[in-house]
């Protein structure tokens, strides 16, 4: 599905300069917010959708390659003007401030991956990172991988975060997106400087220990529910089975908590000065454009420096920030940047997600990654999602 737009010196793969506008299904000011899965009905069936068959639509998945690519000439050496006064909101679990300080980097378990279907109707995968919430059920990523910015559909359809996975493993369960927060300029425009997002997403849910079973044994009953043929129909059928006696069945999940309960959730940390050191975690995979294949995606990966200056200006993107990260762009959109990141904790502040990656040196190999600058307008978007309560579909 890659698509390349070349502008004077600067590459946007993949449709951050798609032609048509859309208006947002809602919006309040700066903020734009579509639903995901907003019944438990439509959870439940995105949730089967993914772990039926032994989770094979999860292993199935590719990363997904929406990319952006900024060149040397275009990196500035000013800096985003903050727009309010420098603010933090701090960890999960993390409200009083811990000094302890370690050599080696413990990978954070609030790093995931969102798996969703894509504009060309194959299964996708993105980096993304639980969040502090009031109701411990955020979850933060570039906003192209929850928006669709190819098809100009407002949403990517079938959208789950699941923490720690690898290789069809779910260790924490899968939460089924609810509603998506992003920037109006983004939702609209397609703005590259708001190309974040925020996703409520309900508890988690996990299989019942016998998995799917038999609705035709009776020792299996216990993984099902019995329904009506009118509730029946409003499923899919990956999560509805007839019994040879002519019951109607619909499997039933194990409800597996919040999201913040099980894995923690990243600060947030907004208009800070350029030039912090972060942490970049995520998942990148693929290889550089000299065709080494430095990346397999399939465990967290971590790279660390100073954020400096940079702006897209042909994709609409004049506050941008970059780091200097190896990472190769499949895969790692979405990746978490944390600040004061604590490694005993494994907790920080998250302060960009990345949103394409770079050659600077023509070398034929990524060297840098880039973010949208966080702000006091990022601020409102995460503050528009950050009380909304979302409950359990199990």
């Amino acid at each position: 599905m890659k698509r390349t737009l070349a502008f004077g010196g600067i590459v946007a793969a993949a449709g951050l300069l798609a032609a048509g506008l859309a208006a947002p299904a809602q919006a309040a000011g700066d903020v734009a917010a579509d639903p995901l899965a907003n019944t438990g009905i439509a959870a439940r069936n995105v949730a089967g959708f993914w772990l039926a068959e032994n989770a094979a639509n999860l292993v199935g998945a590719t990363p997904y390659d929406v990319e952006t690519k900024v060149v040397a000439k275009h990196i500035s050496t000013g800096g985003p003007a903050a727009d309010s006064k420098p603010g933090v909101v701090p960890a999960i679990g993390d409200e009083k401030k811990s000094t302890a300080k370690s050599k080696n980097v413990n990978l954070p378990k609030t790093s995931g991956k969102v798996f969703f279907i894509g504009a060309d109707k194959s299964k996708h995968w993105c980096t993304a990172t639980s969040i502090q919430s009031a109701y411990k059920n955020l979850v933060a990523t570039a906003g192209s991988c929850v928006y669709d910015t190819v098809s100009n559909k407002a949403t990517l359809d079938k959208w789950v975060f699941v923490p720690g996975y690898y290789q069809g493993k779910t260790p924490w369960g899968v939460y089924v997106g609810k509603q998506a927060f992003t920037h109006y300029d983004f939702d609209v425009y397609e703005d590259g400087d708001r190309d974040y997002a925020f996703v409520t997403v309900y508890n988690g849910v996990k299989f019942p220990p016998g998995g799917w079973g038999d609705v035709n044994k009776p020792s299996d009953l216990g993984s099902f529910v019995e329904v009506s043929e009118a509730t029946w129909k409003q499923y899919e059928s990956w999560m509805k089975f007839k019994s040879q006696s002519g019951k109607y069945y619909i499997f039933k999940f194990i409800d597996a908590g919040r999201l913040g309960d099980n894995v923690g959730g990243q600060g947030l940390a907004y208009n800070q000065k350029v030039g912090k050191p972060v942490f970049v975690f995520g998942y990148p995979s693929g290889s550089h454009p000299d065709g080494n294949y430095a990346y397999s995606g399939k465990t967290l990966k971590w790279s660390y420096g100073k954020t400096f200056a940079a702006s897209a200006a042909a994709i609409k993107a004049e506050e941008l920030v970059g780091v200097k990260s190896s990472f190769t762009g499949e895969g790692a959109l979405g990746s978490s940047w944390l600040v004061g990141y604590k490694n005993t904790r494994r907790l920080g502040y998250l302060n960009g997600v990345t949103i394409g990656v770079s050659d600077t040196d023509s070398n034929n190999r990524y060297d840098t990654s880039v973010s949208p600058y966080f702000d006091g307008e990022l601020y409102g978007v995460y503050s528009a999602a950050k009380n909304l309560w979302s409950g359990s579909i199990a």
